[in-house]
């Protein structure tokens, strides 16, 4: 293959960005020969996903146009565009580009080719004003192969007598061919000698810009239009080299855009016609929940069936380098349960099943699962999220019950599901990180996730007559479940004498610590905020998570609890917006633009998230208000942008158009966002139904309609209790083999019981204290027969009364 050997000048570039995450459209084949998923906004295409899901290769590939008297116009910024798909719940796109100006129109037609690793881009150039002969239109392509904008190599070369424009980077080729021949080409370095700013600078290319070597580049080339040929066909192929590259955009060249198109339509519509038919149309037209299904099913891997990322996006991508190598393209345990769920609702149970699988597959030895990971299972940050070593074993359990899971096929993840119920026996009921990533303690959705899962796992258990296990399973899940109010409920405070209610679940409480009487006197750090504007008191905010508690079935919609809490809500986290009422994830939320809308930086201020509004409208259905539930519904779906797409979360200030942030509509975070699609499609299926679609029915059936109360209270070394209620039997949970060493009165008497360990390697003992009354402290200490030694600490323990 020739390469001119002519360097571009200005190398490395200027530092390498991602681009906007406002996404109007994202796509893929739904074909194992063809692992490519692309996105769009602005008109354009922006990052293409190859050979994974998770590893991005370009920033972006649009159009320049200039003309006479230095006539110089960039789609992506100086047109309106508008998209539309190919049809209901098939993400191959119609892109319109109108210049401000009324110069131009651009129309595109964007698919990627079943048949390989080829995105085909149907272009049609059309002069509003003057003739087409006056015009000069420009491909404009960024690489930014595997996950990075610096590192790469473009050159413009030939292949098998053809002219193409190739770049390398990572192990990884990709070259773009044209139907129409290429005319003037350049490859150069970004803000100093590219293509955008040789054409903005001289109107023309520089022909001896043909390589540019090791940095943050990008390729121009002028797509040859004239008179008689106003459509051309651009086809961007990826391969391990070159050539490969090279051979497979030229193949689909000559096959042409019609018939990928028709292959591409037809596995989407087969794709939709095994789902129940949900359909709704919103005030565009636009079939939204074929729309939410295309999103879950863009989001799925091919080379390890069952993954899905949480977004093919970069929050605020355009504000962001080489260093947020994962952005959105990575697997979240939590997120991924709940794309299963959508999956679930939307009928394709083995969708579902195959999310369960892979789950399996990336579980750690010790049961718990990465807060995040590459699709290939590599952990990526290091956090432990209870919620989400619980969810898997709630997935578990749905699909059994709706007979996905027979106990033939259960019995495949039966060591999955016991691992996971002792990683959170052992270390729960405090997390590592709460649902948002931020802060440890406990966290009423995080504890309802957890006692819910804990309930669904001893079924499971049961069902293979492993009944002591499950028992244990549902006695420390009673015992967490009885302590929820004192744990995350508070009463008195400024808020509550504001809002006019007794008390709330607060969003979440640090671990026990010695010196605090109680978790909830305790402060928690706020995430995102400037330092030394962090810490707030517990009992200070509140976070609509609560609303797990019903969601997961451990308390009734009327508890009066959750209806105080609910009027917290309300008063200080509800923002009413075009579309209606949206809610912000907690107080004082720093995870979003500044004020003055310049992006996310690690500090900011949080914004409204649709999700929210889905989870409410469950929450209203839970209530029996179906009507508010639908209205709610409408806000969600408003909520969405161009195509769509539902993002993470909307601006709620003053449009600034400059900064292309209005009121209402997507700020700069993720977009799409594949677990509010989830919510979307549960959310359908829950209002069709006329019930909770996801609620797991073990706590309705234990804690709300039976009213089980735990006879325990359990201690254990990362869970140092201080008082029990007068009644209560303290079980003592060791990681090794025991001997408690104890007095209920200052030692004049003492007694010695032996640790027994269960199925989950817990060694416990329960005292016999439930007469004792209230005032009694109960001291103890331990000896390790293993290791022939005494602890040497007294531990201590009050009895309250009941």
């Amino acid at each position: 293959m020739a390469v001119t050997p002519t360097v571009a000048k200005g190398a490395p570039g200027i530092p390498a960005r991602w681009t906007s995450s406002a996404k109007s459209g994202v796509g893929t084949a739904l074909s194992a020969r063809s692992p490519l998923w692309f996105t769009t906004s602005h008109g354009i295409l922006n990052e293409i996903y190859y050979p994974r899901l998770d590893s991005a290769c370009t920033r972006d590939l649009g159009l320049i146009v200039t003309g006479p008297g230095g006539y110089f116009s960039e789609e992506k910024r100086d047109a309106a565009h508008t998209v539309e798909p190919f049809e209901d719940g098939v993400p191959g796109y119609r892109l319109t580009n109108t210049a401000s100006d009324g110069a131009y129109q651009v129309e595109k037609r964007i698919v990627t080719d079943s048949k390989r690793p080829v995105l085909l881009q149907e272009t049609s150039f059309t002069a509003l004003k003057g003739q087409a002969a006056d015009y000069r239109v420009y491909a404009l392509l960024a690489p930014h192969l595997v996950n990075a904008g610096m590192g790469n190599t473009a050159w413009i070369g030939e292949h098998k007598g053809q002219r193409l424009l190739f770049a390398t980077g990572r192990g990884v080729a990709l070259a773009l061919a044209s139907s129409l021949p290429w005319g003037a080409c350049s490859a150069g370095y970004v803000g100093f000698s590219d293509g955008w700013q040789q054409l903005h600078d001289s109107g023309a290319l520089d022909p001896s810009c043909h390589t540019a070597e090791n940095g943050n580049v990008a390729l121009t080339g002028e797509i040859g239009f004239s008179a008689g040929k106003t459509v051309a066909l651009l086809a961007l192929g990826f391969g391990a080299s070159p050539e490969e590259a090279a051979d497979l955009a030229l193949a689909s060249l000559k096959q042409g855009f019609e018939p990928a198109a028709k292959t591409y339509v037809e596995n989407w519509r087969k794709f939709q016609a095994g789902l129940e038919k949900l359909d709704r149309r919103a005030g565009s037209g636009l079939n939204t929940y074929r729309a939410s299904t295309a999103v879950l099913a863009t989001h799925l891997s091919i080379a390890r069936p069952g993954a899905a990322v949480a977004s093919l996006s970069i929050p605020w991508g355009f504000n962001k380098g080489d260093d947020d190598l994962g952005g959105y393209h990575l697997v979240w345990p939590r997120d991924l349960v709940e794309t299963a769920g959508g999956f679930l609702a939307a009928g394709d149970g083995r969708q579902a099943l195959q999310i369960l699988a892979y789950l399996r597959s990336i579980q750690q030895p010790d049961g718990h699962w990465p807060q995040n990971c590459w699709s290939d299972g590599t952990a990526y940050w290091p956090g432990i999220q209870m919620d989400e070593c619980a969810f898997p074993l709630l997935l578990a359990d749905a699909l059994r019950r709706a007979g996905h899971l027979p106990k033939s096929k259960l019995a495949d993840f039966l060591a999955m599901i016991e691992n996971a119920a002792a990683y959170i026996v052992r270390n729960g009921p405090v997390t590592g990180e709460d649902r948002w990533e931020e802060d440890a303690g406990y966290s009423p959705f995080t504890l309802a996730v957890e006692i819910a899962g804990l309930l669904a796992a001893a079924d499971i258990l049961d069902a293979f007559g492993k009944n002591e296990p499950a028992n244990y399973l549902r006695e420390t899940a009673d015992c967490w479940n009885d302590q929820i109010e004192r744990w995350t409920y508070v009463t008195g405070t400024e808020l509550c004498a504001r809002a006019g209610i007794e008390g709330y679940y607060v969003r979440i409480v640090p671990p026990d610590d010695g010196g605090a009487a109680s978790p909830k006197d305790g402060f928690v750090p706020i995430k995102n905020r400037p330092p030394g504007d962090t810490d707030r008191p517990a009992e200070a905010i509140i976070s609509p998570d609560a609303l797990a508690l019903v969601r997961f079935g451990l308390r009734a919609a009327d508890d009066p609890r959750i209806l105080n809490t609910v009027k917290a809500i309300d008063s200080e986290l509800r923002c009413d917006l075009p579309q209606g009422p949206l809610w912000y994830r907690y107080t004082g939320d720093g995870y979003g633009e500044h004020e003055d809308g310049a992006p996310f930086d690690g500090t900011g201020q949080g914004r409204p998230w649709p999700l929210l509004a889905g989870e409410r409208a469950h929450y209203e259905l839970a209530a029996g208000r179906k009507d508010r539930s639908a209205q709610l519904l409408e806000t969600f779906e408003r909520s969405a942008g161009v195509g769509g797409l539902l993002p993470e979360q909307v601006w709620d200030r003053p449009d600034m158009p400059d900064r292309e942030l209005r009121r209402g509509a997507p700020s700069g975070s993720a977009m799409p966002l594949v677990w509010a699609h989830a919510e979307h499609i549960k959310l359908l299926r829950s209002l069709r139904d006329g019930a909770v679609f996801d609620l797991p029915p073990q706590g309705v059936e234990r804690y709300i309609r039976d009213k089980t109360v735990s006879p325990l209270r359990i201690w254990r070394f990362n869970n140092k209790i201080r008082s029990i209620p007068a009644g209560k039997t303290l079980r003592v949970e060791l990681s090794a083999p025991g001997v408690v060493h104890w007095s209920s009165d200052k030692w004049l008497t003492v007694q010695d019981s032996k640790t027994v360990e269960n199925a989950f390697g817990i060694h416990l003992v329960d005292l016999p204290v439930d007469r004792l009354r209230p005032g009694t402290t109960i001291v103890f200490t331990f000896f390790w027969p293993e290791a022939m030694r005494w602890e040497n600490v007294d531990f201590s323990v009050g009895i309250d009364a009941s």
